[in-house]
C-alpha cells in the first residue's frame, strides 16, 4: 500500500512539472529569426540560410522575385524546414530573387526575418527590351523630352551614335563644346564652328537642343581669367558674351542653363567663384536678366531659362540656398526651371529624398530638367566587373527615377537627359574628384551600344 501512495506521488509531481514546462513553453515568445547571407549561388539556385531560435520546432522560408514578396515562388511558399538551411532549386540564371523565414512550434509562428537579396549567376536570357526611348515616352499622356548628352564628332550621319539618337532622343545637350571657353576666344571674338554644328544637328533633325551651358566657373576662357579692367567692365564682358551667344542661337536653341553650379558644397553658400568675387552676390540674377532681356530682343520669346545645380537632394543645405536663389529668380520673372543632375549611385539618393527635391520646384511651378542622369555601380571600387547583382540594381534604379519623374505634374516637366552614350565613355570613369577612377557602367548602352538592363528600366519606369 505504501509502494502504491509512493507512486501515485511520484506520477502527480512528474505530471505537474511537466505542465508547468508545456505552460512555460506557450508563454515563450518565439524570438525572429536571423536570416543569413546565402552560400553556394550559381545558375539555379543558391543554399538559404539562417540563425537557430530557442524553442523553434521548424522554419517557414519564403523566396520571391519581388522585395515586398508580392510574387512567392510556388514551391517556397511558407516552405517547412527543420534545419537552419535549405538549398533552393529550380530558379532562372541571372535573375534577383529575395527570401526571408520565420521560426515556428505547434503553437505559434514568428515574425518574419530579415529580408535577403540573392543574385543568381549566369545569364537569364531574356532580351532586353528594344523599344526606343522617345516612341514610348512620346505615347504619354504627358510626354516629355528624352535627352542626351552629347559631342560634335558623334554627328556623323550613319554611325551607331547617328543612329541611336535619332532613334531613341528627342533633345540634345552639348557636354562641353557650347560653354564660354569652347566659344569665346576674346572680347566679342567668337567660335562658332563646333557649337554650331551641334545645333544644326538638332535643328535638322527635328530634336530639341538644350543649351549648357552661359556661365560655370569651370569653363572660364583664360582672356577672362586675365581680364584687368575694373569689376564693372569685367560684368559687362559677361554681359556681352551672355547677349551675343543667346542671340546667335535665337530661335535654334530652345532652352539655356544660364548659370550652373553657382552654389558651394559646404554649408549652403555661394560658390567663391571668379563671378562672385567680381560681380557680386547678384551676379545669377543678372545673368538671367541679361539673357532674358536678349532673347526678348531677338524676337525669341519662348527661350526657356534654367539654373542647374548637382546633389541637392542629400545636401540639404545646399538645397536650402539654391531654392532661395530660385525664389529670388522668380520673383524676378527671369526662369523658367531648373536641371537637377542626378548624377547618383545604385544606393543614393533614395527615392524619397529625390521626391522631397523635385516636389519643392513643383511648389514653386517651375519646369524640372533632369539634366545629367547616370548611375555609378563601382563607387566603392568593390567590384571589377558588371555584376548581375549591381546591374539588376542599376536597372530598379533608372526604373525608380524615371517613375518619379513621369509622375510630376505635365506643367513641371521639360527633359530627363543621360549624360553620355556609352559606358566607356562617360565622364566618370576618368573623373578624380570622384576617387574611384576606373571601371564603371554608369549609363543605358555599354561600350558596343548595346542596351543594357538600365534602359530597359528606363522603359518599364514610364508605365
Amino acid at each position: 500500500m505504501k509502494s502504491k501512495f509512493l507512486l501515485m506521488l511520484i506520477s502527480v509531481v512528474f505530471f505537474l512539472n511537466a505542465c508547468s514546462k508545456d505552460d512555460n513553453d506557450a508563454a515563450e515568445i518565439l524570438e525572429t529569426p536571423v536570416a543569413n547571407a546565402p552560400k553556394d549561388v550559381n545558375d539555379n539556385g543558391f543554399k538559404a540560410k539562417w540563425n537557430y531560435v530557442s524553442h523553434s520546432k521548424s522554419y517557414l522560408l519564403d523566396v520571391s522575385t519581388s522585395e515586398d514578396f508580392t510574387t512567392i515562388l510556388p514551391n517556397y511558399n511558407s516552405k517547412e524546414v527543420t534545419d537552419l538551411n535549405e538549398v533552393v532549386t529550380g530558379l532562372t540564371g541571372g535573375t534577383q530573387y529575395y527570401y526571408r523565414v520565420r521560426a515556428k512550434t505547434e503553437a505559434q509562428i514568428s515574425d518574419y526575418s530579415n529580408v535577403i537579396s540573392v543574385v543568381t549567376t549566369g545569364s537569364n536570357g531574356i532580351p532586353e527590351d528594344p523599344t526606343f526611348l522617345k516612341v514610348k515616352v512620346n505615347k504619354l499622356a504627358n510626354p516629355f523630352f528624352v535627352g542626351m548628352a552629347i559631342k560634335a564628332s558623334q554627328l556623323t550621319n550613319g554611325t551607331p551614335y547617328d543612329v541611336i539618337l535619332r532613334n531613341e532622343f528627342s533633345s540634345i545637350s552639348a557636354e562641353y563644346e557650347m560653354k564660354m571657353d569652347q566659344i569665346s576666344t576674346a572680347s566679342g571674338v567668337y567660335n562658332w564652328t563646333v557649337a554650331d554644328k551641334i545645333v544644326a544637328y538638332g535643328n535638322a533633325n527635328n530634336i530639341n537642343v538644350h543649351g549648357h551651358a552661359l556661365v560655370w566657373h569651370n569653363a572660364v576662357p583664360q582672356w577672362l581669367k586675365d581680364f584687368s579692367g575694373t569689376d564693372a567692365e569685367f560684368a559687362a564682358e559677361v554681359k556681352k558674351y551672355i547677349t551675343d551667344v543667346v542671340t546667335h542661337y535665337a530661335g535654334k536653341v530652345k532652352s539655356w542653363d544660364v548659370v550652373n553650379e553657382a552654389v558651394d558644397d559646404n554649408g549652403g553658400a555661394m560658390r567663391n567663384t571668379i563671378f562672385l568675387q567680381r560681380m557680386g552676390p547678384n551676379y545669377v540674377k543678372d545673368c538671367f536678366q541679361w539673357a532674358r532681356n536678349a532673347a526678348i530682343a531677338a524676337g525669341d520669346t519662348s527661350l526657356l531659362l534654367f539654373y542647374n545645380d548637382y546633389a541637392t537632394s542629400t545636401n540639404i543645405a545646399k538645397q536650402d540656398k539654391v531654392f532661395a536663389i530660385l525664389e529670388d529668380l522668380k520673383t524676378a520673372k527671369v526662369i523658367d526651371g531648373v536641371g537637377f543632375q542626378m548624377h547618383n549611385t545604385y544606393l543614393s539618393p533614395t527615392k524619397a529624398q529625390i521626391e522631397t527635391d523635385l516636389n519643392r520646384a513643383v511648389a514653386k511651378g517651375l519646369k524640372i530638367h533632369v539634366s545629367e542622369l547616370d548611375i555609378q555601380v563601382n563607387q566603392f571600387n568593390d567590384i571589377s566587373s558588371f555584376t548581375n547583382e549591381r546591374r539588376l540594381a542599376q536597372k530598379a534604379k533608372y526604373k525608380e527615377i524615371v517613375k518619379i519623374y513621369n509622375a510630376l505634374p505635365a506643367a513641371n516637366k521639360y527633359a530627363l537627359t543621360i549624360w553620355g552614350m556609352k559606358d566607356n565613355e562617360s565622364w566618370i570613369l576618368y573623373s578624380t574628384e570622384l576617387n574611384h577612377p576606373g571601371n564603371d557602367w554608369p549609363l543605358l548602352y555599354d561600350s558596343n551600344f548595346a542596351v543594357k538592363s538600365s534602359h530597359t528600366g528606363f522603359l518599364e519606369g514610364l508605365d
